[in-house]
Protein backbone atom coordinates (compact mmCIF):
# COMPACT_ATOMS: atom_id res chain seq x y z
CA UNK A 1 0.00 0.00 0.00
CA UNK A 2 1.45 3.43 -1.21
CA UNK A 3 0.71 6.06 1.89
CA UNK A 4 1.65 9.56 1.77
CA UNK A 5 3.32 11.11 4.37
CA UNK A 6 0.49 13.94 5.17
CA UNK A 7 -2.72 14.60 3.28
CA UNK A 8 -2.62 18.20 1.89
CA UNK A 9 -6.25 18.93 1.75
CA UNK A 10 -9.71 17.07 2.15
CA UNK A 11 -9.74 15.53 -1.69
CA UNK A 12 -6.25 14.61 -1.00
CA UNK A 13 -7.43 12.60 2.46
CA UNK A 14 -10.93 11.41 0.63
CA UNK A 15 -8.38 9.99 -2.46
CA UNK A 16 -6.60 8.08 -0.43
CA UNK A 17 -9.49 6.89 1.89
CA UNK A 18 -11.28 5.67 -1.02
CA UNK A 19 -8.31 3.64 -2.58
CA UNK A 20 -9.48 0.39 -2.94
CA UNK A 21 -6.78 -2.76 -2.48
CA UNK A 22 -6.13 -5.33 -5.44
CA UNK A 23 -7.95 -8.02 -3.17
CA UNK A 24 -10.99 -5.77 -3.16
CA UNK A 25 -10.97 -5.08 -7.10
CA UNK A 26 -10.67 -9.25 -7.34
CA UNK A 27 -13.93 -9.46 -5.13
CA UNK A 28 -15.85 -7.29 -6.71
CA UNK A 29 -14.68 -8.67 -10.36
CA UNK A 30 -16.47 -12.05 -8.91
CA UNK A 31 -19.09 -10.18 -7.30
CA UNK A 32 -22.35 -10.65 -9.23
CA UNK A 33 -25.26 -7.53 -9.09
CA UNK A 34 -24.76 -3.48 -8.88
CA UNK A 35 -24.54 -2.13 -4.81
CA UNK A 36 -26.40 -0.06 -3.00
CA UNK A 37 -25.21 1.77 -0.49
CA UNK A 38 -28.51 3.03 2.33
CA UNK A 39 -27.29 5.75 4.30
CA UNK A 40 -24.37 6.80 2.48
CA UNK A 41 -24.53 10.59 3.79
CA UNK A 42 -22.95 9.44 6.68
CA UNK A 43 -19.61 9.99 7.92
CA UNK A 44 -18.24 6.77 6.32
CA UNK A 45 -20.42 6.25 3.45
CA UNK A 46 -19.54 9.21 1.04
CA UNK A 47 -16.09 7.51 0.83
CA UNK A 48 -17.46 3.93 1.07
CA UNK A 49 -19.25 4.46 -1.43
CA UNK A 50 -16.90 6.49 -4.10
CA UNK A 51 -14.51 3.43 -3.01
CA UNK A 52 -17.12 1.28 -4.47
CA UNK A 53 -16.74 2.51 -7.79
CA UNK A 54 -13.30 3.12 -8.17
CA UNK A 55 -12.82 -0.63 -7.36
CA UNK A 56 -15.85 -1.65 -10.06
CA UNK A 57 -16.39 0.83 -12.42
CA UNK A 58 -18.36 -1.61 -14.42
CA UNK A 59 -20.65 -1.66 -11.52
CA UNK A 60 -23.83 0.50 -10.42
CA UNK A 61 -22.64 2.11 -7.34
CA UNK A 62 -26.10 3.72 -5.79
CA UNK A 63 -26.35 5.67 -2.70
CA UNK A 64 -29.42 6.59 -1.39
CA UNK A 65 -29.89 9.45 1.61
CA UNK A 66 -31.30 12.49 2.69
CA UNK A 67 -28.74 14.40 1.64
CA UNK A 68 -29.03 17.22 4.17
CA UNK A 69 -25.33 18.19 3.21
CA UNK A 70 -24.98 20.88 1.06
CA UNK A 71 -22.90 19.79 -1.96
CA UNK A 72 -22.86 15.95 -1.25
CA UNK A 73 -24.99 15.03 -3.95
CA UNK A 74 -23.48 16.67 -6.28
CA UNK A 75 -20.01 15.34 -5.64
CA UNK A 76 -20.74 11.59 -5.38
CA UNK A 77 -22.58 12.09 -8.73
CA UNK A 78 -19.27 13.83 -10.01
CA UNK A 79 -17.46 10.41 -8.66
CA UNK A 80 -19.47 8.11 -10.62
CA UNK A 81 -22.18 7.03 -7.85
CA UNK A 82 -25.87 7.81 -8.16
CA UNK A 83 -27.70 9.24 -5.88
CA UNK A 84 -31.12 8.60 -4.86
CA UNK A 85 -32.86 10.91 -1.99
CA UNK A 86 -35.09 9.03 0.01
CA UNK A 87 -36.20 8.84 3.81
CA UNK A 88 -35.89 5.25 4.99
CA UNK A 89 -38.28 5.86 7.72
CA UNK A 90 -40.86 6.00 4.81
CA UNK A 91 -41.86 2.12 3.39
CA UNK A 92 -43.49 3.91 0.33
CA UNK A 93 -39.97 5.83 -0.65
CA UNK A 94 -38.04 2.00 0.50
CA UNK A 95 -40.45 0.74 -1.84
CA UNK A 96 -39.67 2.85 -4.67
CA UNK A 97 -36.09 1.83 -4.67
CA UNK A 98 -34.21 -0.13 -7.17
CA UNK A 99 -34.02 -3.99 -7.01
CA UNK A 100 -30.07 -4.31 -6.04
CA UNK A 101 -28.23 -7.76 -5.38
CA UNK A 102 -25.88 -6.13 -2.69
CA UNK A 103 -26.84 -3.68 -0.15
CA UNK A 104 -24.65 -2.03 2.51
CA UNK A 105 -26.69 -1.02 5.31
CA UNK A 106 -24.72 2.24 6.71
CA UNK A 107 -28.35 4.14 8.50
CA UNK A 108 -28.26 4.83 12.01
CA UNK A 109 -28.62 7.28 15.05
CA UNK A 110 -26.14 7.65 18.33
CA UNK A 111 -25.35 11.23 18.78
CA UNK A 112 -28.45 12.86 20.04
CA UNK A 113 -30.20 9.61 21.12
CA UNK A 114 -30.48 11.29 25.37
CA UNK A 115 -33.79 13.25 24.57
CA UNK A 116 -34.39 12.13 21.80
CA UNK A 117 -34.93 7.54 22.51
CA UNK A 118 -37.69 7.71 20.42
CA UNK A 119 -36.17 8.77 17.04
CA UNK A 120 -32.90 6.37 18.26
CA UNK A 121 -34.41 3.65 18.49
CA UNK A 122 -37.38 4.15 14.94
CA UNK A 123 -33.64 4.34 13.15
CA UNK A 124 -31.98 1.93 14.63
CA UNK A 125 -34.74 -1.01 15.12
CA UNK A 126 -37.70 0.31 12.88
CA UNK A 127 -35.49 0.91 9.87
CA UNK A 128 -33.96 -2.25 10.11
CA UNK A 129 -36.59 -4.17 9.82
CA UNK A 130 -38.06 -2.45 6.38
CA UNK A 131 -35.01 -2.55 5.14
CA UNK A 132 -34.45 -6.37 5.48
CA UNK A 133 -37.65 -6.93 4.52
CA UNK A 134 -37.58 -4.81 1.49
CA UNK A 135 -34.25 -6.55 0.58
CA UNK A 136 -35.06 -10.36 1.72
CA UNK A 137 -33.28 -11.47 -1.57
CA UNK A 138 -30.24 -9.41 -1.42
CA UNK A 139 -26.90 -9.70 0.20
CA UNK A 140 -27.00 -7.73 3.04
CA UNK A 141 -23.93 -5.84 4.81
CA UNK A 142 -24.85 -3.75 7.75
CA UNK A 143 -22.91 -1.95 9.72
CA UNK A 144 -23.37 -2.41 13.48
CA UNK A 145 -20.86 -1.20 16.55
CA UNK A 146 -18.95 -2.56 19.29
CA UNK A 147 -21.07 -1.38 21.78
CA UNK A 148 -23.49 -4.06 21.66
CA UNK A 149 -20.87 -5.91 23.18
CA UNK A 150 -20.94 -5.66 27.44
CA UNK A 151 -17.65 -4.34 28.91
CA UNK A 152 -14.79 -7.09 28.72
CA UNK A 153 -11.64 -7.29 30.52
CA UNK A 154 -8.56 -5.20 29.52
CA UNK A 155 -5.96 -7.60 29.93
CA UNK A 156 -7.75 -10.21 27.11
CA UNK A 157 -7.99 -9.82 23.76
CA UNK A 158 -11.33 -8.53 23.44
CA UNK A 159 -15.24 -9.80 23.20
CA UNK A 160 -14.99 -12.35 20.09
CA UNK A 161 -18.53 -12.53 18.06
CA UNK A 162 -19.44 -15.84 19.87
CA UNK A 163 -20.29 -13.50 23.33
CA UNK A 164 -23.94 -12.62 22.95
CA UNK A 165 -24.29 -9.08 22.42
CA UNK A 166 -25.84 -7.63 25.77
CA UNK A 167 -25.30 -4.03 26.10
CA UNK A 168 -23.76 -3.06 28.86
CA UNK A 169 -26.12 0.35 28.96
CA UNK A 170 -27.54 3.32 27.23
CA UNK A 171 -30.77 3.50 24.72
CA UNK A 172 -28.13 3.48 21.90
CA UNK A 173 -25.83 0.20 22.92
CA UNK A 174 -29.56 -1.48 23.35
CA UNK A 175 -31.45 -0.10 20.75
CA UNK A 176 -28.28 -1.68 18.00
CA UNK A 177 -28.50 -4.81 20.03
CA UNK A 178 -32.28 -4.67 18.57
CA UNK A 179 -31.06 -3.70 15.03
CA UNK A 180 -29.13 -6.74 14.95
CA UNK A 181 -31.92 -8.73 15.91
CA UNK A 182 -34.10 -7.59 13.75
CA UNK A 183 -31.70 -7.96 10.81
CA UNK A 184 -31.45 -11.73 12.59
CA UNK A 185 -35.15 -11.90 12.96
CA UNK A 186 -35.85 -11.74 8.63
CA UNK A 187 -32.62 -13.37 7.50
CA UNK A 188 -33.96 -16.45 9.35
CA UNK A 189 -37.23 -15.80 8.10
CA UNK A 190 -36.21 -14.99 4.58
CA UNK A 191 -32.99 -16.76 4.01
CA UNK A 192 -31.17 -13.44 3.63
CA UNK A 193 -27.55 -13.89 3.32
CA UNK A 194 -25.97 -11.35 5.02
CA UNK A 195 -23.10 -10.00 7.72
CA UNK A 196 -23.45 -7.53 10.90
CA UNK A 197 -20.51 -5.58 10.95
CA UNK A 198 -19.36 -4.73 14.90
CA UNK A 199 -17.33 -1.72 13.72
CA UNK A 200 -15.01 0.00 16.35
CA UNK A 201 -13.81 3.39 15.90
CA UNK A 202 -12.96 4.00 12.09
CA UNK A 203 -10.20 6.66 11.98
CA UNK A 204 -10.31 9.60 9.53
CA UNK A 205 -8.32 12.70 9.65
CA UNK A 206 -11.67 14.82 10.48
CA UNK A 207 -12.69 12.65 13.07
CA UNK A 208 -12.00 9.57 15.87
CA UNK A 209 -10.32 9.04 18.46
CA UNK A 210 -6.94 10.11 17.34
CA UNK A 211 -8.22 13.72 16.75
CA UNK A 212 -10.58 13.99 20.27
CA UNK A 213 -6.66 13.35 21.81
CA UNK A 214 -5.12 15.71 19.38
CA UNK A 215 -7.22 18.09 20.28
CA UNK A 216 -7.33 18.15 23.87
CA UNK A 217 -3.65 17.92 24.04
CA UNK A 218 -3.45 21.14 21.89
CA UNK A 219 -6.27 22.87 24.23
CA UNK A 220 -4.76 21.85 27.05
CA UNK A 221 -7.69 19.63 28.45
CA UNK A 222 -7.03 17.13 30.91
CA UNK A 223 -7.75 13.82 29.30
CA UNK A 224 -9.56 11.18 31.44
CA UNK A 225 -7.81 7.40 30.91
CA UNK A 226 -10.89 5.67 32.90
CA UNK A 227 -11.89 4.03 29.67
CA UNK A 228 -8.06 3.54 29.01
CA UNK A 229 -8.22 0.92 25.84
CA UNK A 230 -9.79 1.00 22.63
CA UNK A 231 -9.95 -0.37 18.83
CA UNK A 232 -8.57 1.67 15.94
CA UNK A 233 -8.86 1.27 12.33
CA UNK A 234 -7.82 3.48 9.58
CA UNK A 235 -10.99 4.23 7.67
CA UNK A 236 -10.55 3.14 4.53
CA UNK A 237 -9.15 0.16 5.38
CA UNK A 238 -12.84 -0.32 7.22
CA UNK A 239 -14.80 0.68 4.29
CA UNK A 240 -12.43 -1.63 1.53
CA UNK A 241 -13.15 -4.86 4.23
CA UNK A 242 -16.91 -3.94 4.52
CA UNK A 243 -17.37 -3.98 0.60
CA UNK A 244 -15.19 -7.49 0.49
CA UNK A 245 -17.72 -8.60 3.41
CA UNK A 246 -20.34 -8.62 0.46
CA UNK A 247 -18.33 -11.98 -1.08
CA UNK A 248 -18.30 -13.76 3.08
CA UNK A 249 -22.02 -13.12 3.94
CA UNK A 250 -23.88 -15.81 5.25
CA UNK A 251 -27.40 -17.80 6.34
CA UNK A 252 -28.32 -16.92 8.49
CA UNK A 253 -26.78 -13.59 8.81
CA UNK A 254 -23.93 -13.64 11.15
CA UNK A 255 -22.05 -10.80 13.31
CA UNK A 256 -18.11 -9.90 12.40
CA UNK A 257 -16.01 -7.87 14.03
CA UNK A 258 -13.93 -4.74 12.34
CA UNK A 259 -11.43 -3.36 13.69
CA UNK A 260 -7.37 -3.01 14.17
CA UNK A 261 -5.36 -3.57 17.13
CA UNK A 262 -6.29 -2.50 20.75
CA UNK A 263 -4.42 0.65 21.71
CA UNK A 264 -3.49 1.99 25.03
CA UNK A 265 -5.08 5.61 25.57
CA UNK A 266 -2.51 6.33 27.96
CA UNK A 267 0.13 5.70 25.54
CA UNK A 268 -1.57 7.40 22.31
CA UNK A 269 -1.93 10.41 24.01
CA UNK A 270 1.82 10.63 25.14
CA UNK A 271 3.01 9.69 21.73
CA UNK A 272 0.49 12.57 20.19
CA UNK A 273 1.73 14.91 22.92
CA UNK A 274 5.33 14.03 21.79
CA UNK A 275 4.84 15.00 18.01
CA UNK A 276 2.55 17.82 19.16
CA UNK A 277 5.45 19.02 21.21
CA UNK A 278 2.59 19.26 24.08
CA UNK A 279 2.55 17.37 27.02
CA UNK A 280 -0.90 15.70 27.73
CA UNK A 281 -2.60 16.51 30.70
CA UNK A 282 -3.14 12.84 31.60
CA UNK A 283 -6.09 12.12 34.59
CA UNK A 284 -7.89 9.41 36.44
CA UNK A 285 -6.55 5.80 36.28
CA UNK A 286 -7.29 3.12 33.96
CA UNK A 287 -10.44 0.60 34.57
CA UNK A 288 -10.43 -3.06 34.34
CA UNK A 289 -12.79 -3.07 31.56
CA UNK A 290 -13.93 -1.66 28.43
CA UNK A 291 -15.22 -1.88 24.79
CA UNK A 292 -13.09 -4.01 23.02
CA UNK A 293 -13.16 -6.17 20.72
CA UNK A 294 -11.29 -10.10 19.37
CA UNK A 295 -10.94 -8.76 15.59
CA UNK A 296 -9.36 -12.56 14.57
CA UNK A 297 -11.83 -13.50 12.27
CA UNK A 298 -11.89 -10.36 10.29
CA UNK A 299 -7.60 -10.50 10.18
CA UNK A 300 -8.59 -13.74 8.69
CA UNK A 301 -10.50 -13.16 5.81
CA UNK A 302 -8.87 -9.76 5.22
CA UNK A 303 -5.59 -10.07 5.98
CA UNK A 304 -4.07 -7.75 8.95
CA UNK A 305 -4.27 -4.00 8.82
CA UNK A 306 -2.18 -2.30 6.61
CA UNK A 307 -1.81 1.20 8.33
CA UNK A 308 0.32 1.36 11.08
CA UNK A 309 -0.96 3.31 14.50
CA UNK A 310 2.61 5.46 13.65
CA UNK A 311 1.37 6.38 10.61
CA UNK A 312 -2.04 7.38 12.35
CA UNK A 313 -0.33 9.54 15.01
CA UNK A 314 2.08 10.92 12.54
CA UNK A 315 -1.15 11.69 9.72
CA UNK A 316 -3.51 13.14 12.94
CA UNK A 317 -0.88 15.10 14.52
CA UNK A 318 -0.04 17.37 11.06
CA UNK A 319 -3.65 17.68 10.45
CA UNK A 320 -4.56 18.81 14.41
CA UNK A 321 -1.07 21.44 14.46
CA UNK A 322 -2.05 22.66 10.92
CA UNK A 323 -5.73 23.64 12.10
CA UNK A 324 -7.33 21.90 9.32
CA UNK A 325 -11.23 21.39 8.72
CA UNK A 326 -13.08 18.87 11.03
CA UNK A 327 -16.42 17.34 11.73
CA UNK A 328 -17.21 18.41 14.92
CA UNK A 329 -18.31 15.49 15.83
CA UNK A 330 -16.45 14.09 19.57
CA UNK A 331 -16.41 10.36 19.56
CA UNK A 332 -17.14 10.46 23.23
CA UNK A 333 -15.34 7.34 23.12
CA UNK A 334 -14.21 7.90 26.98
CA UNK A 335 -18.30 7.14 27.73
CA UNK A 336 -18.80 4.18 30.34
CA UNK A 337 -22.93 5.03 30.91
CA UNK A 338 -24.24 4.97 27.41
CA UNK A 339 -25.38 8.02 27.30
CA UNK A 340 -25.08 10.29 23.94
Amino acid sequence: MNLPSRFEDIEHLEQVMSTPSQALVDVLARLHGDIMVLGVGGKMGPTLARMAKRAAPGKRVIGVARFSEAGLRQRLHQQGVECIEADLLCAEALAALPEVENIVYMAGRKFGSSGSEWLTWAMNAHVPALVAQRYRNARLVAFSTACVYPFVSVAGAGATEDLPPTAPSGEYANSCVARERLFEYFSHQHGTAGRLLRLSYAIDMRYGVLLDLAKKILAREPIDLTMGYANIIWQGEANDWALQALAHCETPTAALNLSGPKISIRATALSLGERLGVAPVLTGVEADSAWLVDCARATALFGASQVSLDCMLDWTADWAQRGMATLGKPTHYETRDGKY
